[in-house]
């Protein structure tokens, strides 16, 4: 990169106190997933729909022999669980729903970030066309570090960054079949950005506590609605088929000015109007003690490490609603991979959520929960 690109991740750190798992079994969108289970350990699993990459490809994934870069924590129950080495065989299919584009017709008229039209979200009446619903348990990879994108591993979903993700990247995942969700900040400024030099000056706020060059919004500002409406644009121009925008919670941090909680929940709805009128799906990212206010006009969740702070049955209803949870816990090294799988994956599975243990950098490596 040639700017440091923050990463999306929670500000802060706290040792985990976390129970051994049990052992499950966990297919992804749209397939099935034979796992095999040994005491917190990963190994490797392909299929259709599962979360696996093909045989010789180059290792950006917890290794567990010379050909193959995926490794997947395996844990919990099935129903049968033989010591150490027993087999599950207990199979599980989850769908990710997207909705046909003849189920409405959409006009719309965006001005200063306004939009128009009768279109919603997967819990709407009349969800945009097309629209993108992923049920829990899809599959997925989180790529934000600013480097080539891994396109060789085999998921439903693949996050990326908005601005740094190439053409040829982006055709490569379509054609590959990946549901392609975008990332940017929409709740802080970035100098790095294309359009930083777009926001107001007077919507700059207190800068991010350890991350160099990225200050807080003022989502209250008409002119910072203005520059997020036309990354949406953006992201529906570039074929994004939804958003993740981070840093929906100012006002629960230092921001420099007098944000209320009812001011982050008008903030966060107009996001979620707006990518609905662009046609695009999107989630809730972190932002827990809003969930209540929010699940309705959010089409699933991104988290990161509730695990660690003990706050994942605060995304529960997500889940309870039938939408996917996606929820990431962090490793200073791979190396340390397999250990908080074995303390995390259980609870998470259990829950239904898509986790990933992920380093900081939010690089190619991953290993996924299963």
């Amino acid at each position: 990169m040639v700017e440091p690109s923050p990463i999306p991740r929670s500000r802060y750190f706290a040792s985990l106190a976390l129970t051994a798992p049990l052992a499950l079994t966990f297919a992804c969108a749209g397939g099935e997933a034979e796992t095999e289970t040994t005491s917190a350990s990963a190994t490797a699993t392909q299929g259709m729909g599962s979360e696996g990459t093909s045989s010789g490809e180059t290792v950006t994934e917890g290794s567990v022999s010379a050909t193959t870069d995926e490794t997947t924590a395996t844990t919990g129950t099935t129903g049968e669980t033989t010591g150490t080495t027993g087999t599950t065989t207990e199979t599980t299919e989850t769908t990710a729903t997207t909705l046909p584009t003849d189920t409405l017709e959409t006009t719309q008229t965006t001005t200063e970030g306004t939009t128009t039209g009768g279109v919603g979200g997967c819990s709407s009446d009349d969800p945009a066309p097309g629209l993108w619903c992923p049920a829990p348990g899809v599959s997925w990879q989180w790529q934000i570090d600013g480097e080539a994108i891994d396109t060789s591993i085999d998921v439903d979903m693949y996050d990326i960054d908005l601005f740094e993700v190439t053409d040829a990247e982006l055709a490569t995942l379509k054609a590959d079949g990946r549901v392609v969700i975008c990332y940017f900040s929409a709740g802080s400024y970035e100098e790095w950005r294309d359009d930083a030099d777009d926001f107001p000056m007077a919507a700059l706020g207190d800068p991010l506590d350890g991350w160099p060059g990225e200050r807080w919004l003022d989502v209250r500002d008409p002119g910072v609605r203005t520059v997020q409406a036309a990354r949406l644009d953006l992201a529906a121009e570039r074929g994004c088929d939804g958003v993740e925008p981070d840093n929906v919670d100012g006002y629960a941090n230092t921001s420099g000015f007098p944000l209320k909680g009812a001011d982050q929940i008008d903030y966060n709805l107009w996001l979620a109007t707006e990518a609905h009128a662009r046609g695009l799906s999107i989630g809730l990212k972190n932002d827990l003690d809003q969930v209540g206010d929010l699940l309705d006009a959010f089409d699933w969740a991104l988290n990161e490490e509730c695990a660690a702070y003990d706050e994942c049955a605060l995304l529960s209803p997500f889940i309870d609603s039938g939408k996917a949870v996606f929820n990431v816990e962090y490793v200073d090294d791979k190396a340390e991979g397999a250990n908080l799988a074995a303390a995390v994956c259980g609870d998470a599975l259990g829950l239904g959520f898509s986790t990933l243990i992920k380093e900081w950098e939010l690089g190619p490596w991953r290993l996924p929960c299963a």
